[in-house]
């Protein structure tokens, strides 16, 4: 036998003995058996627990969307470790990344607490063997700690999961769920379709940053910065900046929106037909996460279908607009117009889809005159949309079986939105526009962010506000007219702000010290 083969055993079988062993998850301990058994067998391919560390910990742990947390506390030489993580991934997979089968219940993560760097952190939970598994809500890990005698503490330790089989047992004890290690994506999956539950739009915060992300890929991805749509699109940056439900969508299209001109002169863009990056700055360019680069993206909660070719994206952006109409101020509802059906013209991938809406646009007559002629407008034309795909999906059968297309609200959301309880003989509905009104302020504005876990941030971010009045002022390509501009500022932050954060900016325009890179 090969004398490298005899050292790993030797260690394996050591640490295994030892005192200072890798400890159990919980009171029971691995055996020597465990620990050297083969693994190679139904190998899970990449890693899905969120490696985490003492920069990045409470981040990651505040803003995910997840109900629960697990942390794994391991050393990366630990044999026992090395060997668990296939255990744990197999679990991880379920729950975390693009292909997660249960999205948005259980974020699992791991620190290794053998790199100096997370020494602290792994003492203020009392990491006392390896590996060692706590679970919790999130937000209860953020700036927490735990230790062997604290009574009532909201962090547990598992006690019970040294294969993947028992900890996903104990995870379904914890969730009342029977969720199992072969479920597959859009299978074996309870679907939330219970269209009259109005709080289901909370989950939906998740889901409007995924959209909000997935829009900036594809423009860059496309390639579709140009000379006749760089206008449009530091409109649209604007609105988002201004009026996004998520502080994290906020500050990061603030950050792209600061250095656009860095990224897109207008010079540039007009002397060239493809899309042009300044020298040196295309890796900064990718750099940006648009909705914060720490948290896991991929999957969709409330826009999930019961099919992986259904809603997602389409439904995250829907919901992103509808947020951003009850979110703008009257005297800039007209600029807010403009915005979205440039953005929807300029950028929106799908051909057909882009057409119709920008037809619908183009329909309009009269100006928009406040945030109730925006609001209905957009949602009338959603509810020409979905009547438009009601008749192409049931001829297709392309549709949604658990989410069909219909005329909405529905009554079980608002029976008060409808003044009769039947339609006309075109299939026309009574609506009451002054209920639909308040209906939708509601249930995209306060509905949206009830369960955001830093809601009071998202209302009360001040150094979010500063920015706004920056980004409004600094791009020298800027056409939204000058009240509606001022009218985003105002609306954000005083004048002090913007005087001295706008001098800062601009003694230093350099992007690495820039203020808001570690988002």
């Amino acid at each position: 036998m090969p004398s490298s083969i005899i050292s790993v055993l030797f260690l394996a079988l050591f640490v295994g003995s030892s005192n200072s062993s890798p400890a159990p998850i919980g009171s029971s301990s691995f055996s020597r058996r465990s620990i050297l058994r083969d693994i190679s067998t139904d190998e899970i391919k990449g890693d899905y627990g969120v490696e985490l560390n003492v920069t990045n910990f409470d981040e990651v742990l505040r803003e995910t969307p997840a109900t629960y947390a697990i942390v794994e506390f391991f050393a990366h030489w630990c044999p026992a470790c090395r060997n668990y993580k296939h255990h744990y991934e197999k679990v991880a997979r379920l729950f975390n990344g693009a292909d997660a089968v249960h999205p948005g219940h259980v974020l699992m993560t791991r620190v290794d607490c053998a790199l100096k760097i997370n020494t602290e952190l792994c003492d203020k939970f009392s990491v006392s063997h390896y590996p060692m598994l706590f679970w919790g809500k999130p937000s209860k890990f953020v700036g927490g700690s735990w230790s062997p005698n604290q009574e009532n503490s909201e962090i547990r330790q598992i006690d019970d999961g040294r294969t993947a089989e028992r900890l996903l047992n104990w995870i379904n004890k914890q969730l009342g769920s029977s969720y199992g290690l072969d479920d597959e994506k859009f299978e074996n999956e309870n679907i939330q379709a219970n269209a009259s539950d109005a709080e289901q739009i909370a989950r939906a915060i998740y889901d409007v940053e995924e959209a909000t992300s997935t829009a900036f890929e594809i423009i860059l991805e496309h390639k579709m910065i140009k000379s006749e749509t760089r206008a449009s699109l530091i409109k649209f940056l604007q609105l988002i900046v201004a009026h996004h439900p998520s502080r994290r969508c906020r500050k990061g299209s603030a950050e792209l929106l600061v250095n656009f001109d860095d990224f897109y002169p207008s010079e540039t863009l007009s002397n060239s037909k493809e899309q042009p990056i300044v020298s040196g700055k295309e890796s900064v360019l990718h750099d940006i996460h648009i909705c914060g680069k720490e948290v896991p993206r991929g999957y969709w909660m409330f826009c999930r279908g019961s099919r992986n070719d259904t809603r997602g994206f389409s439904c995250g952006l829907w919901v992103l607009l509808h947020s951003l109409s009850v979110r703008v101020d009257s005297g800039e509802s007209e600029m807010a117009f403009t915005a979205t059906c440039d953005f929807i013209h300029n950028f929106f991938v799908c051909e057909d889809c882009r057409q119709h809406f920008y037809e619908m646009c183009s329909s309009v007559s009269n100006p928009i005159k406040n945030t109730r002629d925006f609001v209905l407008w957009l949602w009338n034309a959603h509810n020409k949309v979905n009547k438009r795909l009601m008749k192409d999906e049931a001829s297709l059968g392309s549709g949604d079986p658990k989410f069909p297309k219909a005329v909405w609200p529905s009554k079980q959301l608002c029976r008060s939105c409808y003044r009769s309880q039947k339609t006309d003989d075109d299939g026309q509905i009574d609506w009451d526009e002054d209920e639909i009104f308040k209906f939708l302020v509601s249930y995209y504005g306060t509905t949206l962010v009830s369960l955001s876990k830093d809601k009071e941030e998202l209302l009360n971010d001040v150094s979010n506000k500063v920015l706004v009045k920056d980004v409004v002022a600094t791009t020298n390509a800027i056409v939204v007219p000058i009240g509606a501009a001022f009218a985003i500022a105002v609306a954000s932050c005083g004048f002090g702000g913007l005087a001295w954060f706008w001098r800062s900016r601009q003694k230093n325009r350099k992007y690495k010290h820039h203020p808001l890179k570690s988002i």
